[in-house]
């Protein structure tokens, strides 16, 4: 994947005046040349807004737009283009499932989450504890960071309305065992949510295979721009919820009496959207598939192997989270020195890294810490960045003691 590097001009670049290493995938990639110019080119020469206009530009912008459905389709191997509705991103898709899935819930129904789950899919659940008094069951996190299963099933209930759960911890890089989950959840009659925003840039995500209702994921961490994500959810669960938004382009008739509504998807997306972002997002996903989804996957285990070896022959480091199979995310801590100044001398050496709770202070309490630093590898990245990685390490062990 060294040719891949080529592809991302801001590598070129240096940070605190030395060359960067930039090894915060996890939290956002950067973008390829290719994602760029998409963008540029809907700017300069096809700009107009979509769906309602009659006249020709309108009418390119709405075509480069509705082709990036089939491109996601493609991505995700989803049955149809109308069962991808286009979000702000991860965060605004659970938001929307929140929101109409439980319009008809009451006190005492139950969501299941896991320990790992980003705040994206932890408050807007406790959002709706606070309001309706629903009940969140949590599936635990074993010490070297997959999800303890063991009672899982016992957990779901004829109350139980929703499995939600990360496909990939952001922390841990715990990639969890989603068809099982699903299969078992399913057994019950309980729709199931899966958080791609961490696998969908690494793995082959197929739904269909998966058995999940709903998969959501966003754009910027999958090499393209930032407010733009994506919903996927089956055909009967699409037809089934309430709109979301009121606004323009939801609509089939508007009366001060009455109002019908379009399907979906585009039952979901009130409003102008980021039509180029859109576009942003279709190049960012035929980038990743030029680049086979496979060979990605491997290049980054490489990665992660070299540089788990290399931390571990580190006195004083320790890895959080070492349950198989994982992602190209390493998290961890050293004794005597905080993350916060872990990650101030490393920015210093041109390190660019995580130090943080990483949005997940549910699995910071769970291993006992109160952030930890965290590499993360794309397609970009190569065995010298985690060598600069290691020396930047062994430099803030010098400044340390």
């Amino acid at each position: 994947m060294n040719n891949a590097r080529n592809d991302f001009p801001i590598l070129s670049s240096t940070n605190r005046g030395k060359p960067l290493v930039y090894l915060d995938s996890a939290s956002s990639a950067q973008k390829p040349k290719a994602v760029v110019e998409a963008m540029s080119s809907f700017y300069y020469k096809d700009y107009a807004n979509i769906h309602r206009g009659i006249y020709e530009l309108s009418e390119r912008a709405t075509k480069r737009f509705e082709e990036t459905r089939a491109v996601v389709k493609q991505f995700i191997h989803a049955p149809d283009v109308n069962n991808i509705v286009f979000v702000k991103g991860t965060t605004e898709g659970m938001n929307l499932l929140a929101s109409t899935l439980s319009q008809s819930w009451v006190a005492g129904d139950e969501v299941i989450l896991s320990e790992m789950e980003h705040h994206s899919n932890i408050v807007p659940w406790v959002m709706l504890k606070e309001k309706l008094g629903i009940v969140l069951k949590i599936i635990p996190v074993t010490d070297e960071g997959a999800l303890d299963l063991t009672l899982f099933e016992s957990m779901l209930t004829p109350k139980t309305k929703l499995v939600s759960i990360t496909h990939a911890s952001n922390v841990l890089g715990t990639i969890n065992p989603i068809k099982h989950i699903t299969a078992i959840a399913h057994q019950h009659g309980v729709p199931v949510m899966i958080d791609g925003a961490q696998a969908a840039p690494h793995l082959s995500v197929d739904v269909q295979d998966l058995d999940c209702d709903f998969y959501v994921f966003s754009s910027h961490k999958c090499y393209g721009p930032t407010g733009v994500g994506v919903l996927y959810a089956k055909s009967p669960w699409l037809n089934a919820m309430p709109p979301y938004q009121g606004g323009g382009d939801m609509i089939e008739t508007v009366a001060f009496d009455k109002v019908t509504y379009a399907k979906a998807p585009h039952k979901f997306e009130a409003g102008t959207p980021d039509i180029a972002g859109v576009i942003g997002l279709n190049a960012a996903l035929q980038y990743l598939m030029q680049h086979n989804m496979q060979t990605i996957y491997e290049h980054e285990q490489q990665l992660l192997s070299y540089a788990t070896n290399a931390l571990m022959q580190i006195p004083g480091v320790r890895i959080i989270g070492t349950a198989t199979p994982k992602l190209g995310v390493i998290s961890f801590v050293m004794d005597g020195v905080h993350p916060h100044d872990m990650g101030t001398v490393l920015d210093a050496e041109g390190v660019a890294v995580r130090a943080s709770h990483h949005c997940a202070m549910p699995l910071m309490t769970r291993f006992g810490v109160p952030a930890t630093v965290r590499a993360s590898f794309g397609i970009y990245n190569n065995t010298d960045d985690v060598d600069a990685l290691i020396r930047a390490i062994h430099e803030i062990k010098r400044l340390f003691g």
